[in-house]
Formats: structure tokens, sequence, C-alpha cells
């Protein structure tokens, strides 16, 4: 018997005494376990919107069933692996036994592996090639494997799983990924070169660009039957394995948003405990996100002259808190489109405002009508004299809360929040998650003027929380696992939150700053503030409306300052715009007012120009009809405090921390503070640390008083009588004067 008919035989004796392997797979079972690389999201429509590499080892794409692979492709590659492919039962026994004679004596044969044996190695380990080559054992082994598959599956089949998992050039697996990636197709579009070419990266996937031109052009001439000329075939070749970039993955809607949902994804544990799914969904709407995108683009087009590069948006369900659009950056447009400007924190502006007057709401210091000066202070820091200006670097004198609120005043804003102190302001901000990183005294009297840095994400999700009537609850992106409702925690009370509400909303209220036709003004309800933050570096514009949030921002990656942008020309168009669009079939209307509110008639008095009479709310027991300034006396030696002042000293704050501003007129001078019989000092301005009772202050010269007033201070454990409307005017002044620290 010749040497290689007894190898044969022994083979197949070995074959017959090999156990059935009752692991191997089915068709249906290698087709469903099949994982893409890129893990596809879908929009809460089920419509695919960015695909996200999830697996670094190797590219694979999703499968492709063999009727959608070219017919030049199936020839190329069953002539070039396995032209007996159609007619074995899975191996080629005469070219098994040939092989293994060849490794008996070390000479070099070739392999004589078919399509479905390597398709057996690809499945099964056992199988997989090693680096020396198979033994004879191991080619038995892979052979009696590739029977049981063909005797199981189908033809079509086997081709159509083999051409999906077969590894090719480089990290690219399947016949899809290699297409894309080197022609731009898809494998059903392939023609009979590139199906050529396609095969002797089969047979070598990292051979030289010389190699596989002379392969494929022997594949070709197979193709042809004759000797034809292969004209064309190198270059075809150089060009495609020269080819980089990546492979065409349709429209990537949402880059930033699939890079949060990927991260969050894995701290889940997903490609490390669990295997990636190939789609994922989520609660982007891929319609209101292509809108963000557009509506941001254009609005940084027109800005482009005024050195504004780059821009971010999000939208929010109000109900669910889930992410309708999440805008990253304008892409291409962008000086740093990988940014994400919706994660990343800047100074938040005016935008911070509504929160430290709803604090004040909620306890009770301040209502919609209470007074406030709109005058130059001077408020001393650790690091020097803090003196805030308004955006016009004008004053308007004396303005109720809603107008100062409404028209972004600072210096009101100042007022109030060194009245509630800055780490009382600062816990707030962190229940409502704008996370700050430093604690309130790092920021000082300009925390109530968005000194702290902030996200878009965290900021849009505080104003939701204004919308909800002060129930919070995180936002949400990934609808994978269970649809739970989100579980809302009360952070803001909500007859404070419907004041602060209902004047973002007035139209009236911001006229003096921003005028009646300005791009806040909507067809509909919406509740609106914009923000720039300092020397113009950051622009914002976040609202809301009875079904959804939107937050805009735009300036400079790069921290650059923009050129004479303001709230209503720079993010303000964008979010404008997408509040029309996403009502454009139902208008938003406004909510109704919580119990706890009344509704009062108001009137001002007292100084040249008072604002007009008006229907205002107010938290139950705090309303009253008259407001007026009580000027003073004429001669008066004392500015601050007025006769009858009341002060109460904040329960959050530390006592020593807190003072009482004593000022005088220019007049007089050289005068000496008395307070309840004992001298203070000589200076013109006096910070008096408050003690609980009532006093009198006078101003002396010698022994001789000019001036006196008497006022109140009531201790953090001091029970308050009611105030009348006269005592709360009186208590007033302690806002008008400041609070220095």
């Amino acid at each position: 018997m010749r040497p290689w008919r007894a190898v044969f035989v022994a083979g197949a004796l070995w074959a017959c005494a090999w156990p059935v392997r009752a692991n191997l797979p089915t068709f249906d079972e290698v087709r469903r376990a099949h994982r893409p690389s890129d893990l596809v999201l879908l929009d809460r429509q089920g419509l695919p919107m960015q695909t996200v590499r999830v697996d670094e080892h190797a590219r694979r794409l999703p499968w492709v069933p063999l009727q959608n692979m070219s017919a030049s492709l199936r020839m190329a590659i069953v002539l070039s692996e396995d032209r007996r492919f159609w007619a074995h039962s899975g191996v080629d026994w005469r070219g098994v036994a040939a092989s293994a004679w060849g490794n008996l004596w070390n000479e070099r044969t070739r392999g004589a592996s078919t399509v479905t044996m390597q398709l057996a190695g690809l499945l099964d380990a056992d199988h997989a090639r090693p680096a020396g080559g198979r033994s004879v054992v191991g080619k038995i082994g892979q052979a009696w494997s590739a029977r049981q598959i063909d005797a199981r599956w189908r033809k079509s089949d086997i081709l159509e799983a083999y051409l999906n998992l077969v590894p090719l050039r480089g990290e690219l697996v399947g016949i899809n990924a290699l297409s894309q990636t080197l022609f731009g197709k898809h494998p059903s579009a392939l023609d009979l070169r590139e199906s050529a070419i396609t095969a002797a990266l089969v047979r070598g996937p990292n051979a030289s660009a010389a190699q596989v031109a002379q392969r494929a052009c022997q594949v070709w001439q197979t193709m042809q039957g004759a000797a034809s000329a292969c004209d064309g075939l190198r270059l075809l070749t150089e060009s495609a394995l020269q080819r980089r970039g990546g492979m065409p993955l349709g429209e990537q809607l949402a880059p930033h948003a699939a890079r949060q949902v990927i991260d969050e994804a894995r701290r889940a544990g997903w490609g490390r405990t669990r295997a990636w799914p190939a789609q994922w969904p989520t609660t982007l709407d891929a319609r209101v996100q292509r809108l963000a995108t557009a509506v941001l683009r254009q609005q940084l087009v027109e800005l482009h002259e005024r050195q504004v590069e780059d821009g971010a948006v999000i939208v929010l369900d109000n109900a669910s808190g889930e992410v309708l659009a999440w805008v990253g950056s304008a892409g291409a447009l962008a000086s740093a489109p990988e940014v994400d400007g919706v994660l990343a924190r800047r100074q938040a502006g005016s935008t911070l405002k509504p929160f430290v007057y709803e604090l004040a709401f909620e306890r009770r210091v301040l209502t919609p009508a209470s007074l406030l000066d709109d005058s130059p202070v001077q408020l001393p820091t650790a690091s020097g004299v803090y003196r805030p200006q308004n955006y016009d670097h004008r004053f308007k004198g004396w303005v109720s809360v809603r107008q100062a609120l409404g028209s972004s005043l600072n210096i009101p804003a100042v007022r109030v929040g060194a009245l509630l102190g800055p780490e009382a302001v600062a816990q707030r901000f962190n229940a409502l998650g704008l996370g700050l990183r430093e604690p309130g005294s790092f920021y000082g009297p300009g925390l109530a003027l968005g000194g702290a840095e902030v996200t878009l994400r965290d900021l849009s999700n505080a104003y939701r929380t204004l919308a909800r009537g002060g129930g919070w609850s995180p936002v949400r992106l990934s609808r994978s696992g269970p649809d739970t409702r989100p579980v809302f925690r009360q952070v803001l009370r909500p007859e404070a939150a419907f004041l602060v509400t209902d004047i973002l909303a007035d139209n009236n209220a911001r006229a003096s700053t921003f005028g009646l036709d300005s791009v806040l003004a909507t067809r509909g309800f919406a509740a609106v503030k914009t923000g720039t933050s300092k020397d113009m570096r950051d622009n914002w514009c976040v609202g809301f409306t009875d079904r959804f949030t939107v937050g805009v921002w735009v300036g400079n990656a790069s921290g650059e300052p923009m050129h004479e942008v303001s709230g209503v020309s720079g993010a303000a168009p964008v979010w404008s715009r997408l509040v029309s669009e996403l009502h454009r079939a139902q208008p938003s209307r406004a909510p109704a007012a919580p119990a706890g509110l009344v509704a009062q008639a108001i009137a001002f008095q007292g100084w040249p120009t008072p604002e007009p009479a008006r229907q205002e709310w107010f938290i139950a027991g705090t309303q009253q009809a008259l407001w007026q300034v009580q000027a003073t006396p004429p001669g008066r030696a004392i500015l601050n405090p007025q006769d009858g002042a009341i002060y109460a000293i904040d329960p959050d704050m530390p006592p020593q921390v807190q003072r009482v501003l004593f000022t005088r007129s220019e007049q007089a001078r050289g005068l000496s503070w008395w307070l309840d019989g004992r001298r203070l000092s000589q200076a013109e301005r006096h910070a008096w640390l408050p003690w609980p009772g009532r006093h009198q202050l006078e101003l002396r010269r010698g022994p001789q008083v000019v001036d006196a007033v008497h006022f109140e201070v009531r201790g953090a454990g001091v029970k308050a009588t009611p105030a009348t409307g006269p005592q709360r005017r009186r208590a007033a002044a302690f806002l008008a004067a400041g609070v220095e620290r």
C-alpha cells in the first residue's frame, strides 16, 4: 500500500472512533450569537441614530445573508478556497491525506482545508489553527467536526457563516467589514475584480499588496476561464489596501450622547460581565436631534463673525426626565468637535438667579412685590471690595422683585444672595444637582450671579425641577433595562417654584431689559432665563414649557471671549426656534397655581417712577396691597438702618459672618456711632454683628445726640410675632442697604 493511502486509512479509522461532538452549534445559534463590534444606538421609535465601537479587538459589522452578497464574490471564494465545496460532504479526504503525509515528512504542502473545515476552526477553539500548523490528530478532529456540520447544515448556510466569520486584513472580520472598509460598498455590490481581491485576502489576510494582487490575478483568471490580462488589478489592490478612515456606518446623529450611554453601560458591567447586544435603545428622538443640530449650526454660522465657534443643546421631557436631544457640539463647524458641551463645566451667569429668588420666597424673606434698591453697592470680601454692575452699567433705582428677576438685574440679585448667605445658596444649588466643586464661601457674593461652574445637563435639569413644581429626578438617556418611572425628590416648595416660574414667563417683567418683542416671547407659555458669564465667555438660554425643557449654550471651547454677544443674540435664538418647533402642533399651557398661593391687587408709591398697579401672586400670609419706599427725612444723619427696621438672624449662617451695615449722610462726617449707650466707632460705615433684641442707634457730636433710630433684631430661636405691613416694609431696608461680610 502506498504511504499516502496508509495515512488515509489510519485517518479514516481514527475518524470512526472520534466521539460525536454534541456541542457544535446550529446555524441559527451561530447567527444569533454574532455581535458586531459597533453597537447601534436606536432612538425612541427604534430608528438607528449612532454607532459606537465596543469591541477593540476586532471590527465586525452586522451579519449579511448570503443572498445579499454578490454572485461574483460567492464564485471567487469557492474557486479560491474550495472548488468542490458544493459536491463534497464537508471534507476532501484526498486533500487531508496529502496534508497529513506532508506533515509527517515536514514537507510544505497546501493545507487542503475545505470551507467547512475552516468554519469548524472558527466555531470551535479546539480546531483553531495553531501557530505552527495543525498535527495529523488536529487535522482529523477538524475534519470530523466539518462532517458533522455538513450533515446538519445546508451548504448555503455553511458558506454564509464562513463569509461572516472569516478573519481578514488587520482587525477586520467578515466580508461586510472588509467590503465597506476597503471598497466603500456593501458586499452585494462587489464586482469581479473586487471579488478576486477579497478572495486573495481570505487566503493571505496580511500579505503585501504585490502578493495580494498576484493571487487576485490568479483568481480573476480562474473566474474568467482563460489567462486574461489583469490590467488595473494591481492598482486597484494598492488603492484598496491603502484606504483609511474606517467604514461608513450610516447616519451619525448623536456621538456625544452615545459616548455617555456607553460609559454608563460599562459602569453597569456591560462588556465585562455581560455581552453587548447588537442594538441599544435610547430616549433620544431622531427628529428632535436633527432639528437641534441644524438650528445650532445655523446660529453658529451667523455668529462666526462675533468670535463664536462652539455650542451645545439639550432637550428634556419634563414628565420623565428623558433626553430627547443631546447635541454636544456642532460637528465640523466646531473648533473642538470632540468636546461635549453638554457636560463641560462653565460659569452659568444669570441663569442661576431664579434659584436664589426661589429660596428667598421659600423662606418668606421676599415676595414678587418686595422692593429692592438697584443702586451702586460695595461688598467687602476676603479678596477686596466687590462692586457688582448691571449688564448695561445703568441703575434703575427701586424695583420690585418681579422686575429685578425678569429683567435680570445684577445688584438686586447680589443683595438677595448676600442676605441668604453664600453657604445657603450653595446648598440649594447642590440639592438641585448642580454639583458645585467648592463651598459657598469660595464664590462669595458673586455666587448669586452665576460665578459657579455647572454643566448644561445639570442646569437644564434644575429648570426642569421648576417645571415640575420643585420635584427633582435625574435625567435618563438609556432605555435599556426595566422601564421604571422616575422617582422624584421634593427640592423646592411648589408655591415658591410657581412664583419664579410665573416671573420667568412674564414678558412685561423683562421688558425694561429685553423689550416686549424679544426672541424670548413665545406663542404659548414658556418660562425662560438667559445668562452671560464673566468677560462674555459663555452665553446661556434655559427655559421650559409645559412639556419640554430646552437648554442652550454657545461660546468657545477654548474659553476665548465672544464679541458683542448677549443673551438674546447668542443662545436665545436657538432656544426660541426649538420651542416653536416643538409646540408647532400644540401650544404650551401655563401651569395652575398650587395650593397655598393667593392673588392680590397691589400698588406702588414712594419714589418718582413707581411701577404700575397690577395683580400679584403671594404665598399665603405674605400678601399686602400697598408697597412703598419710606424716604429718608430731610437732614437725617443716619441713612441705614431706618427707624423701625426689623432684622432676622439667619439660622443657616454662622452668626459671626452676619453684619448690619450702619451708614450715614455726607453731612454727618466726624460724628461717632453709639449703640445702646456704648460708643462703637467714628467710621463712615460700621459693620455691626447683630444681637437679638431692641436697639437704639445714635450719632453723636461729643455728648450731643444728632440723630437716633430704633430697630429690632430677632434671633434664630426667637419666635417673632406676625409682622404688619409697615414693619415688613421697614425690614426691606436690610435688603436695600446690603449686608457686609
